[in-house]
């Protein structure tokens, strides 16, 4: 008697094309799934990039058309296209502000890409002792009749703008490249403190109060 192979071999196979389409279907959805949330990620990104770039430029009044990252992977708006010194500058401040964080036993937001970073006209090149200092100008508000006061507003070297993502503001420069680097650590100080020790953070964020940078030591 012959045995029907054919049939067992065609059920069985039968079987394996099942499991495979089942499979294949699987892998699709899946995939679906993963690209619905990409772009709603993606989305829901693209919207806080705006509202932060907005905020920036309603304090700063400029128009931030450059987009690009420094080398080790920190987010940069810009009024013009950064220098190569610039953009290294910025990575030497947050690469500063990282080692004095852990030596502090500080461990959140210690990623260049938890970073992002406006870099506005200046509103002056020079203060009063006609030193090279690039400031932004940005309302009084706390500091209002203080030494600081100008009239209403006051000079800055750089500012906060939020804390999640982690994003401030300095002024453009040409030289003095060490300075932006310092500038970068200090502004980067108050984000650090923000994420890890809220305390001290409280302590030092109003500098109308006293104190200056640096904090971290």
């Amino acid at each position: 008697m012959i045995k029907p192979r054919g049939i067992t071999i065609a059920a069985h196979s039968s079987g394996g094309f099942m499991n495979n389409k089942l499979i294949v279907s699987l892998r699709i959805i899946s995939l679906l799934i993963f690209s619905i949330a990409f772009f709603q990620t993606a989305e829901a990104q693209s919207r806080a990039d705006r509202t932060l770039l907005n905020e920036a430029e309603r304090i700063t009044e400029d128009v931030f058309s450059i987009a690009i990252q420094t080398s080790k992977g920190a987010r940069v708006y810009a009024v013009r296209q950064p220098s190569s010194k610039m953009l290294n500058a910025i990575d030497q401040g947050l690469a500063d502000l990282f080692s004095i964080a852990q030596k502090n036993n500080y461990r959140k937001r210690l990623n260049y890409s938890d970073y992002t970073i406006f870099i506005a006209r200046a509103d002056r090149t020079q203060d009063g002792s006609k030193n090279y200092s690039p400031d932004i100008a940005i309302g009084a508000a706390q500091y209002a009749g203080s030494v600081y006061d100008q009239g209403g507003f006051i000079y800055a070297a750089g500012m906060v703008l939020a804390y999640n993502p982690c994003a401030f503001v300095f002024a453009e420069h040409t030289r003095d490249f060490q300075r932006v680097s310092d500038v970068v650590r200090f502004e980067g100080e108050h984000l650090v403190l923000y994420h890890n020790d809220r305390k001290l953070y409280g302590k030092t964020a109003d500098h109308s109060k006293g104190g200056g940078h640096p904090i971290l030591k």
